[in-house]
């Protein structure tokens, strides 16, 4: 699904030459749930925006469902960003001034999708992530767990190969943080690859794997999935989520 090589990031100035990321190696398999995790300053951003082809490298491989990305044009990787990747930030960015259905509805306007089939997207994507009746409210009408979720819909209605997650439960209490996080394991569990950025052990232990990024390079931790899962879900009595 993804596949870093040797991978490596450097801001140039006149005067100072900084290496985000020294030489990654990562290779992340279809419908796995991976968490990065690692020091502020470590390379985690800049990893998640070359995974999200926000942002180039300077040198190495990045293939992503078996395409190399590496000499794209601008317009190329905005075409295969758009196919194959969703993203769930921290801050949520929905539009302030659009109700919820406006908000999923933008990204898929950009594909050039018919009216007809963005509907059915939108009104799936809300139902899936427990907002099917709150599709013409507006985002300060939410709480911080709906506006989360009102995000992960938006990047669903896209059908997205690959979510990426950026401290995603990062401004939620703890109890809304646990309803994003299962929500994130029940797509998961539907097929969908996520990488999530995270500084929470607890929420990292709850991956298949963990990879910690220091110093711009990646080291992979062993998790027990189906134990990590179980236990989690057990102390947290499967808490359903929450409309």
């Amino acid at each position: 699904m993804l596949d870093m090589r040797q991978v490596t990031k450097v801001y140039r100035t006149e005067l100072v030459e900084t290496h985000a990321l020294r030489s990654l190696d990562l290779h992340v398999k279809e419908g796995e749930f991976v968490a990065i995790t690692g020091p502020s300053g470590s390379g985690k951003t800049t990893f998640l925006n070359i995974a999200g082809l926000l942002e180039s490298f300077t040198d190495g491989e990045y293939v992503l469902d078996g395409e190399n990305v590496k000499g794209l044009s601008d317009d190329a990787r905005s075409r295969l960003r758009n196919q194959k990747i969703g993203f769930i930030f921290q801050g949520f960015n929905l539009i302030p001034d659009l109700n919820l259905f406006d908000n999923v509805d933008v990204p898929l306007r950009y594909r050039g999708m018919p009216a007809s089939e963005r509907k059915l997207r939108i009104e799936d994507s809300l139902g899936m992530v427990g907002l099917g009746s709150r599709m013409k409210h507006f985002p300060a009408e939410l709480s911080g767990g709906q506006q989360q979720r009102a995000a992960i819909a938006r990047a669903l209605a896209g059908s997205p190969r690959l979510l990426l997650a950026d401290e995603p439960t990062g401004n939620l209490d703890s109890q809304m943080a646990r309803s994003v996080l299962e929500l994130l394991e029940d797509i998961n569990q539907q097929g969908t690859t996520i990488i999530m950025v995270t500084h929470d052990p607890e929420l990292a232990s709850r991956a298949q794997r963990n990879v910690h990024i220091v110093d711009g390079m990646a080291t992979d931790i062993s998790v027990e999935p189906s134990l990590s899962r179980l236990a989690h879900r057990a102390q947290d009595g499967a808490t359903p989520v929450a409309s």
